[in-house]
């Protein structure tokens, strides 16, 4: 680690800023044969990332990959007992050497209905960011009945005024390229220093920012994966990293945060741009793959998913801190009800093509999982505005907090049992790997009443007005929005 605002003995000062500038060709790389190839970012164009394309090795072999099934979506909602084995936290194994690891993570061209993604909104309508960060390609494999050409653009979900609002929210919110790329500059800055700390430590960038959730006033996730024949105590790295972290010019602000998680916050100097960074909490990593792949199984997800974390923050119910819906139990929440429709938008990827988001493939090969599933077709073609009614509705009405688990793993709402994950629990939201409950914040019945209220009341207006602005001040966001970045 360097002196604050010191360059670095051997290294020049940078003219343009707190890191040295990026070489001119660049992709993300998880290539770990080299202790800085992991997870650094390089773009052909300055306004443009690249998608992930998994390169596995060559296979000699013209079978196909295992156990593609059909994806089906005329079910209804179901009920089952339930009574998983249960998955233990993953360990990180002893691997035979430091510096062997996965195959490189480059880009192709996306696939070709995220291109005619056109909104209606005066602003940008598609960001360089979603023409470059689609979903791994595939080979075509339609399930049901072929859409019609008008669905594959989203201004199709969006000719009444509630879907066009949520449109215009979307795209003056979502994640730029610029945003990303600023993480990922700082990522891999913090890479090469810590590495002269722990030579063979990895840091992935998880969460929103990786997996097409993210707005542009979202904070990044770090996961920082160690592995070795002993187990490393996360307090114990994180407090080393905390003051090591004192001598970098372009870090400030660090905190450490003693949670179930622990983590060491940070900001970067001289912005609001806030870094939390854990210790080998590598189901992040997995759950950032799953995340993705359900962000760009359907055109409408992302938009869904934005607007209702914007309505949640903006009713005071999204944030795990103070006792209400964490983000990442919002998004499994929005999954599930999108599952579970008489025609569902989604499927389940983990019961449907289990080999590919196994919770024990190896970490490193945990990118390789997505391109192996085929695209999901939907029949279900309802507009934005009516799927956020209808996820209202069904939480306002349908859903039984008290008798079931919400299941994304599973594609329905499980009966709660006896064990203590889900007994007198308010909100049972299933982890889909570790099979924890990820709304465990919840612990107060004032703050459940007041959850469920605000479904309520939001329903009760919305269902009428059809008018965004009823239950969410639209403009006032995007300002507040605009004025983060």
């Amino acid at each position: 680690m360097y002196q604050r605002n010191a360059a670095p003995r051997g290294r020049p000062a940078y003219s343009n800023g707190l890191y040295p500038p990026l070489p001119v060709t660049r992709c993300y790389d998880y290539n770990h044969q080299s202790v800085g190839g992991v997870n650094s970012f390089h773009a052909p164009e300055p306004q443009r990332l690249p998608p992930y394309e998994w390169n596995p090795p060559r296979s000699t072999s013209n079978v196909p990959p295992p156990h593609t099934p059909t994806m089906t979506n005329g079910r209804k909602r179901q009920n089952i007992e339930y009574s998983p084995h249960m998955v233990k936290r993953q360990r990180l194994d002893t691997f035979s050497h430091p510096l062997l690891g996965s195959p490189v993570i480059q880009a192709p061209s996306p696939p070709p209905h995220l291109e005619q993604v056109r909104a209606e909104s005066s602003r940008s309508s598609t960001s360089s960011y979603e023409r470059s960060y689609s979903s791994p390609q595939f080979d075509i494999h339609p399930q049901g009945p072929a859409v019609p050409e008008s669905f594959n653009s989203l201004q199709a979900y969006a000719k009444d005024k509630l879907s066009r609002q949520m449109v215009e929210l979307f795209e003056a919110c979502q994640q730029q390229s610029s945003d990303l790329e600023r993480k990922e500059r700082c990522r891999a800055q913090l890479q090469q220093d810590i590495q002269g700390i722990y030579a063979v430590a990895r840091l992935y960038l998880t969460g929103s920012s990786m997996n097409g959730l993210g707005c542009r006033s979202s904070d990044a996730d770090l996961c920082l994966v160690i592995k070795g024949t002993k187990r490393p105590d996360p307090i114990r790295v994180l407090s080393h990293l905390q003051r090591a972290f004192r001598s970098l010019s372009y870090v400030e602000r660090t905190q450490l945060i003693r949670a179930k998680v622990p983590i060491l916050r940070f900001r970067e100097r001289g912005s609001d741009l806030e870094f939390d960074l854990n210790i080998n909490n590598t189901v992040g990593i997995r759950n950032t793959f799953l995340l993705r792949s359900y962000a760009y199984a359907d055109l409408r997800i992302r938009p869904m998913i934005l607007v209702i974390k914007k309505w949640a923050r903006h009713s005071q119910i999204n944030d795990a801190s103070k006792g209400t819906l964490s983000s990442y139990t919002l998004v499994l929440m929005v999954l599930h009800y999108l599952q579970t429709l008489k025609d569902p938008v989604l499927p389940s990827l983990q019961r449907d093509y289990p080999e590919c988001f196994s919770p024990s493939v190896d970490i490193d090969m945990v990118p390789e999982g997505p391109k192996r599933v085929p695209p999901y077709v939907s029949r279900n073609q309802s507009s934005l505005g009516e799927l956020l009614v209808g996820f209202l509705r069904y939480y306002a009405t349908e859903f039984r907090w008290d008798k079931q688990v919400i299941s994304v793993r599973e594609a329905r709402a499980l009966p709660k049992t006896n064990s203590h994950e889900w007994t007198n629990k308010y909100i049972c939201v299933e982890e889909p790997f570790e099979r924890n409950n990820v709304a465990r914040a919840v612990h107060e019945k004032m703050k459940f009443d007041t959850i469920k209220a605000e479904f309520a009341e939001s329903y009760r207006i919305l269902k009428d007005r059809k008018d965004l602005n009823s239950i969410l001040p639209v403009r006032a966001v995007i300002n507040k929005e605009s004025s983060r970045r």
